[in-house]
């Protein structure tokens, strides 16, 4: 399961390094073309409110093998693409197909206990950290040397692959709502209406992942940029370090499952805006940056992995909505903050994303300290 969700994450960022490829052949600024990181992302909000919730209502195996192959579609058409406004189009699809992972991540809850839940989450999600951070690693060598168009290709066959093990490796889980599809749907704000943990956790992660993709975004920018003129592959390589970070996940998880699942969110908060510290110095440090990629890798870890631990210990027969509500609104924050990033790169470079990401952290430790009187610190 970890494998399978790092492998088709890695879809949605494939598209960060090969932005200046895109750019140089179709004939459109560098800006312009990093649209398409924050399509893809939106994409993946719009499919995870509707179409994660259904894995509450049809059987979840069926429904991550038809969104796999779905997957392989959007990409082969990306891969193709005559034009950008296709491209765009095709980013979208990538995106609203690419929910897999949050489909696998609830069906190993059901599958675990209480006392492992967890480390079991943890686990996928050191999967599902690597394939981000690696996607972007391999998707800069490949576009290097053969180009954008061949990163498609390959992630398409890479997704075909997937989906025959999991037609044979996956156990079949039976749904357990009896609803409406819009009563399901329905259900979604009676969720957030009815689960302070949810709202909460929920409004941390937006503010987190909005500076997880405008540094993203922008890094690539700065790089290809004066003074380093990095190649797309040498943009990868950064992906590396990032993935580093990824060692942290099951640790996180670990400390979930003590109760303490509250407490590593106020730390990953700190750590994402310690990191924006050393990036705003580090306008001309290559060190610099690799140290800002493992504080801001190790910090979204730390708030992601314990407010998704805090999610799903709520309702166990509404995880996947839980999980909608929750990763919906995530990536909407990722896809908010691509666009943030781009606009303050317009507006003032480098050191403007680096400061509008510090206001963003301090906005989610905000909600951290507003709510620590109210909202349980242990999990039951």
């Amino acid at each position: 399961m970890a494998v399978c969700t790092g492998l088709i994450v890695a879809n949605l960022y494939y598209c960060q390094p090969l932005i200046v490829l895109i750019a140089n052949e179709f004939k459109i600024p560098e800006a312009n073309a990093g649209t398409i990181t924050y399509l893809t992302q939106a994409g993946y909000a719009i499919g995870l409110f509707f179409m994660v919730p259904l894995g509450d209502k049809i059987e979840r195996k069926r429904q991550i093998l038809m969104t796999t192959f779905a997957s392989v579609i959007a990409l082969l058409i990306a891969a193709t693409a005559k034009s950008f406004f296709i491209l765009q189009a095709a980013s979208l699809l990538i995106g609203i197909t690419s929910i897999v992972p949050q489909l696998i991540l609830p069906l190993a809850a059901s599958l675990s206990t209480p006392e492992q839940r967890g480390k079991v989450i943890g686990t996928i999600m050191s999967g599902l950290l690597v394939g981000i951070l690696l996607s972007r690693t391999l998707s800069g060598f490949i576009g290097q040397v053969l180009g954008w168009r061949s990163m498609f290709y390959i992630a398409a066959g890479i997704c075909l692959l997937i989906f025959f093990v999991i037609q044979n490796k996956f156990p079949v889980n039976k749904p357990q709502f009896q609803g409406t599809y819009g009563q399901l749907i329905q259900s979604l704000f009676t969720l957030i209406k009815t689960q302070p943990v949810l709202r909460e956790a929920t409004m941390i992660n937006v503010f987190s992942f909005a500076q997880f993709g405008a540094f993203w975004t922008t890094m690539v920018l700065l790089l290809s940029g004066e003074p380093f003129h990095f190649n797309s592959a040498t943009i990868g390589l950064f992906g590396i370090v990032g993935a580093s970070g990824a060692l942290a996940a099951p640790l996180v998880g670990k400390i979930g499952d003590k109760g303490n699942s509250r407490i590593a969110v106020g730390y990953g908060c700190l750590l994402i805006l310690i990191s924006f510290l050393i990036f705003y110095f580090s306008i001309e440090s290559v060190i610099g940056i690799a140290i800002g990629i493992v504080f801001i890798d190790i910090g979204i870890q730390g708030v992601h992995i314990s407010n998704q631990t805090r999610v799903y210990s709520l309702l166990p027969e509404a995880r996947n909505r839980l999980n909608t509500v929750f990763m919906s609104f995530s990536f909407l924050g990722t896809a908010a903050g691509s666009a943030y990033g781009l606009l303050l790169w317009k507006l003032g470079g480098w050191h403007a994303v680096a400061i509008g990401c510090m206001v963003l952290s301090l906005l989610a430790l905000a909600v951290y300290g507003i709510t620590y009187k109210s909202i349980p610190k242990r999990r039951d």
